[in-house]
């Protein structure tokens, strides 16, 4: 303890020579690229001098850097469509305003379960020129041999240890803990993709196995179906440990950043404003081997505000979509004495967020059918606990109020660009769109195993809110959609609308889908939408393509029901 006193006592007195140009360089604090020792607590020791002299860049060296959670910051955290929980956190960057770190080419090593960034509150945050990674994965991947009835026989790596415990298929970590998993997918190693028309086997941890050999196991999955040859991925059962956790914060860049693995989103940003990522890539560690990148969404964003822009990305191989973009509904419980409403956080991943805040205006909603019909002013706010919060407005309750329907805030929206990046390879869809705000989707490339754009909602399940107001998707390439089981069309819009109120509806609006190039090699719709008012599709170009085989003969290329302003020009 004295000696790691001392050296940071002397790290600290090199802090004016280093700050020169207002530059701090971890290596001042002991972290040397290759070494392979825990850089975490140089990491926090520059941090804290970043602080308290107010630099403004913190760098790196290429090189390797590791970093471990015995010596990392500690915080309770609630994270929207993740997992909440005691979280240990490597670059604690909360509170901060005006910071930029350059990694310089660094590749940062994490190992076991672990934070790499958060950003609480803070401003004027900016992160580039590195990658992150994990020495062992949050997932776990395996080459199907041979396939029988109900069994599939697998090869399994040392990349991915494991043991049988019961009879049943346990993966192992660094240090011999757990890696659980929760469902099997396979992909296809040679395309870098979900196999054609695979789909998801909810296995639990439960999955019984069989010994066959060194490295070889037998596992029973009930009406299994598989290619040998190809990959059976085991998903992580938890989602733990996002790369970039960011929340009540804004004006947040993340530039020419490798997302190779993490155990849950690769940027999850909820309450924040004014992001931008750029040459941002979610794609497995090059030399890895590996057929998944991250075990869920490269990015979501919830309740944002200001502006979302991604440019020249890479989304691929993660374990679900590239983005999901979308507010968050609470159901109104119960109607108190003295105007006083109750309202819950239903979706588990939800719970914990702070939706309500007096002065913010909210919108209510009638469940079945989506349609907002009173918008009012939040007087009061007192949380009770993670699920339920109490509020007053400013006004009476509307009549109509009824226990059962949700509250949303009603505003602000972000606006949201995204262009030039690509979009391939992963499990489910591509973009899920659900901002009010202006967005504009542009010149993309898309090749999703379900539909590439997706407009949802809903206030029964997933509680997101969403209905768009002003989407233009133009210029884009869709090579090959829906070879898989998310989604009957490459554009998708629909919500979690009772059918008998879709009519009329008009959940989301003002849609333009323009100039696009179309590559199919199925009749499946190109459009399919219920519940629009005002849609425009013209001048977009179709191609026949032999890619898969087809599976919809007949299929038209529009299915526009319960809308309203639809114009589709011949394509």
């Amino acid at each position: 303890m004295h000696l790691k006193t001392c050296s940071l006592l002397a790290a600290l007195c090199l802090v004016p020579a280093i700050h020169a140009q207002g530059v701090i360089d971890i290596s001042a604090f002991g972290a040397k690229p290759g070494s392979g020792a825990d850089a975490t607590p140089a990491v926090r020791a520059a941090l804290d001098a970043c602080r308290k002299t107010k630099a403004a860049k913190l760098v790196f060296s290429e090189g390797q850097y590791d970093f471990w959670p015995t010596h990392a910051s500690e915080k309770y955290l609630f994270v929207s469509n993740n997992d909440e929980g005691l979280k240990r956190i490597v670059f604690d960057l909360s509170g901060f305003n005006g910071l930029e770190i350059d990694g310089r080419g660094a590749r940062f090593v994490f190992h076991r379960g672990v934070n790499p960034f958060l950003l609480d509150h803070s401003r004027n945050i900016t992160i580039r020129n590195l990658s992150i990674d994990w020495k062992r994965t949050f997932h776990s991947e395996a080459k199907i041999v041979a396939v029988g009835k109900d069994t599939a026989d697998l090869s399994i790596t040392d990349a991915f240890p494991f043991k049988l415990e019961n009879g049943l298929l346990v993966f192992t970590g660094e240090d011999k803990e757990v890696v659980p998993f929760q469902n099997v997918l396979e992909f296809d190693p040679v395309k870098r993709e979900t196999a054609y028309m695979a789909r998801d086997y909810w296995t639990g941890q439960n999955l019984p196995a069989t010994a066959l050999g060194p490295g070889q196991v037998r596992v029973r999955i009930s009406k299994f179906e598989g290619t040998p040859g190809n990959t059976l991925v085991f998903g992580a059962a938890y989602r733990n440990f996002p790369a970039f956790t960011v929340t009540d914060s804004e004006n947040f860049k993340l530039l020419s950043v490798s997302i190779y693995h993490c155990g849950a989103m690769g940027v999850i940003a909820q309450r924040s404003r004014d992001i931008d990522l750029d040459h941002v890539r979610v794609t497995p560690a090059p030399g890895s081997g590996r057929v998944v990148s991250i075990t869920a969404d490269a990015t979501h964003f919830v309740n944002c505000s200001g502006r979302i822009v991604m440019t020249n990305c890479l989304f691929e191989n993660q374990k679900d979509d590239a983005t999901n973009i979308h507010g968050i509904y609470a159901q109104i419980t119960a109607k108190l004495p003295d105007g006083e409403l109750e309202a819950k956080l239903v979706h588990p991943q939800q719970r914990g967020f702070d939706f309500l805040v007096a002065g913010m205006k909210v919108e209510l909603v009638h469940g079945p059918s989506m349609i907002t019909y009173s918008e009012a002013v939040v007087q009061t706010v007192d949380r009770r606990n993670s699920e339920y919060t109490r509020f007053r407005l400013t006004t009476p309750l509307p009549a109509e109020l009824k226990v059962g329907d949700a509250v949303a805030a009603a505003g602000p929206y972000p606006d949201v660009v995204i262009r030039n990046c690509t979009i391939r390879g992963n499990r489910a869809r591509g973009l899920l769109l659900g901002s009010r705000g202006k967005i504009l989707i542009e010149d993309n490339t898309f090749h999703t195993a379900g539909a590439a754009i997706l407009l949802e909602g809903d206030a029964r399940y997933w509680f997101e809110q969403a209905g768009v107001r002003d989407l233009v998707i133009r210029r884009n390439r869709f090579e090959d959609c829906n070879y898989g089981v998310w989604g009957k069309a490459v554009i998708e819009v629909a919500a979690g609308i009772d059918p008998k109120e879709r009519a009329h509806n008009g959940y989301n609006r003002n849609i333009v889908v323009e100039e696009n190039l179309f590559r199919q090699f199925d009749t499946n719709p190109i459009v399919s939408a219920y519940s629009v008012d005002g849609l425009k599709v013209r001048k977009n170009r179709l191609e026949k393509s032999t890619a898969y085989p087809a599976r919809n003969p007949g299929s038209k290329p529009f299915e526009i029901t319960d809308s309203v302003h639809v114009e589709i020009e011949d394509q």
